[in-house]
């Protein structure tokens, strides 16, 4: 029983994670309609920027952990929204009208570009962060076994639920929240009611930008590090969740990433670690079968 109830404590972070992640890449995928893979190479390439500027401020600048973080962190909003920002706005918007394919290339080539640039700068080194913030808080024991998560897992999950929530509430409440629904319903309807779909578009797009940005830098300090690999597997699992889970409703995105979180932790404590992937990416696709609509011939 202790070891389960530690399961579905490990799981919570990383659920936290998922959902925030997938919220993120709805709010673009409402406006582009086409499946992203650059969501997961802006979230890689945040945390790769962050270790590379965290190193040079800690091993070159003789800055002390706390301050090399904040340069780190501070470098890695600056260069992964000016990525996002120049990808939704010279890339995306231009091609989010033609075939899916095209975007799907250029998503690719967007992609290797990032990939390249991190690999380049770091001159093909392995970075690690020092751990921080690794003390345990208890929060149930039996005598011999305790159920624990570190500070940093429940500072990070803290931080992520308080994105999703604030992100839910913009969108219920504020008016931008009303023209990009608007946009996502009808485009072209919105255009004629006099909405700029193309600015509501370049917006969702950097507000997706600045979620995979914060959840990059928040996994990165948790992991220690952050590879192209990694960033690639977690925004495919999001763009497959997020598919199934429409493009109206982030929340709902949100909630099936959360589920994915607590069924890969749970399939990591008692099954096969080899077999994770292949089975969680196997139910994602028979999910993402199952939950498509097709539409009636007229």
């Amino acid at each position: 029983m202790a070891y389960l109830l530690q399961q579905l404590a490990n799981a919570i972070p990383l659920a936290a994670l998922y959902a925030t992640l997938a919220f993120g890449y709805s709010l673009a995928f409402g406006v582009t309609r086409r499946a992203d893979i650059t969501y997961g190479a802006i979230f890689a390439f945040s945390g790769q920027i962050l270790l590379l500027f965290t190193d040079i401020a800690y091993n070159k600048l003789w800055l002390i952990l706390p301050a090399a973080l904040t340069l780190g962190a501070l470098a890695s909003l600056l260069y992964s929204m000016a990525a996002s920002v120049w990808i939704g706005r010279s890339v995306m918007r231009p091609l989010v009208r033609q075939s899916s394919n095209a975007v799907i290339v250029a998503a690719l080539g967007v992609s290797i570009v990032l990939m390249e640039t991190a690999r380049l700068a770091s001159d093909t080194r392995s970075l690690w962060l020092s751990p921080f913030l690794n003390g345990s808080i208890t929060f149930w024991s039996d005598g011999n076994f305790e159920v624990r998560l570190t500070q940093i897992q429940l500072i990070n999950t803290a931080l992520m639920c308080a994105i999703t929530v604030i992100g839910a509430i913009i969108l219920k409440r504020s008016a931008w929240g009303r023209t990009w629904r608007a946009v996502t319903d009808d485009p072209l309807a919105s255009e004629l009611c006099g909405v700029s779909a193309g600015r509501v578009f370049l917006f969702a797009y950097a507000a997706a930008g600045i979620v995979a940005t914060l959840c990059g830098i928040l996994a990165t300090f948790y992991y220690g590090t952050m590879d192209f690999g990694a960033g690639l597997m977690f925004g495919l699992k999001v763009l497959m969740v997020a598919a199934a889970g429409g493009y109206s409703d982030p929340l709902k995105s949100a909630a099936g990433a959360a589920i994915l979180g607590l069924v890969e932790t749970l399939w990591s404590a008692y099954g096969s670690v080899l077999w994770r992937d292949p089975v969680v990416f196997s139910l994602l696709v028979l999910v993402l079968v199952l939950s498509r609509r097709e539409r009636a011939a007229p």
